[in-house]
């Protein structure tokens, strides 16, 4: 086999890539303002690889990625085009995955990577004889702000989180900022999110706010309002999606140290909306997130907090039909990415 240099340009939905001992480690966040989003980089979630992908186009009929060995069983998923084509298991311990048996010809391959552990890629190999190249992508981008529930640890692989499902129906860029126990509408997360390009935002809010008991009805809504005004400092037209809680059956009416119930949260998300469009802000849109997973998906959602891997399926659909097919369609965000080189 053929090794393919580790470019930087192979990597996609990554905010920063560190070089680290052979390889490259994905960050989602600026790893060297790492002491800027404390504690510990996002409470040890920005090195997690959710959402972050090594794209080529390749007409090899087998690829081998090699990792650093991980602490604990992880995916990694081939997907050619928008088609989830393999999942492979990676053993605690283990390092190398061959994904073999693909088409002989030309075709976009993007890879996976885990989204519950960090990641650093040592080495990515192909046919001996296979050419490769990295095709120019023209994908709207699309950011996605979130707690565990978007990181989605228990999605039956990385391509089946629900914000992956969504990204590769709709062909759309994506990078994934679901830091699992750590959504607390933090500013920095805000400038973040407003320093990088994007062709559509969503932010899902609430329910670590809840769990931690970080902000309480008098601060709540103006911590969304200040979070969406500085992304609009250089967004000013995107459209950004603000999505409420899902359901959760324990938190729903039951206040909690701070005084506050998902009812009323998803209540004061709607007053943040309704003042910000009343000043003339025509491009949020807002999500009640019982519409993307309600009482009648009970059974995949286990703990009363996180939904399992069909869980997870479920809100893709739902996320893509209610919220991401009306945007589509409204802004013109239909691009593709071409196989062929430049």
């Amino acid at each position: 086999m053929q090794s393919i240099e580790l470019d930087r340009a192979l990597f996609q939905g990554a905010v920063s890539l560190e070089q680290v001992g052979g390889g490259i480690k994905p960050w989602r966040i600026p790893y060297k303002e790492y002491a800027l989003f404390p504690p510990n980089g996002i409470n040890n979630t920005a090195h997690l690889s959710a959402g972050v992908r090594i794209g080529f186009a390749s007409d090899t009929t087998s690829v081998t990625v090699e990792i650093e060995p991980v602490e604990v069983v992880v995916q990694l998923d081939l997907v050619i085009g928008k088609e989830l084509v393999k999942t492979q298991i990676v053993e605690a311990g283990e390092s190398v995955v061959t994904f073999d048996g693909l088409p002989g010809s030309e075709k976009l391959i993007e890879i996976y990577l885990p989204q519950k552990a960090p990641t650093v890629v040592k080495a990515l190999r192909i046919d001996e004889r296979a050419g490769w190249h990295i095709p120019e992508d023209s994908r709207p981008k699309w950011i996605t702000y979130g707690s565990s529930i978007t990181q989605c640890n228990a999605a039956f692989s990385p391509a089946r989180t629900w914000p992956a499902i969504v990204a590769r129906r709709f062909g759309l860029h994506l990078t994934c900022l679901g830091y699992s126990g750590n959504c607390h509408i933090e500013p920095m997360v805000a400038r973040l999110i407003r320093d990088l390009e994007a062709d559509v935002i969503s932010l899902c809010l609430g329910i670590n706010v809840y769990g931690g008991n970080t902000l309480n009805k008098r601060t709540f809504q103006s911590a969304v309002i200040g979070f969406v005004q500085i992304i609009r400092e250089k967004h000013p037209d995107t459209p950004i999606v603000l999505m409420s809680p899902i359901w959760s059956p324990p938190r729903e009416d039951v206040k909690n140290t701070a005084g506050f119930t998902l009812i009323e949260m998803r209540a004061e998300i709607e007053e943040a909306i309704a003042s910000m469009a009343a000043l003339g802000d025509k491009h949020l849109h807002y999500v009640k997130g019982l519409t993307i997973f309600d009482e009648q998906s009970a059974e995949h959602l286990p703990d009363n907090l996180h939904p399992n891997g069909q869980g997870y399926a479920i809100m893709g659909q739902n996320f893509g039909d209610k919220a991401m097919q009306p945007l589509v369609e409204s802004y013109g965000l239909i691009r593709g990415q071409a196989v062929t080189n430049g």
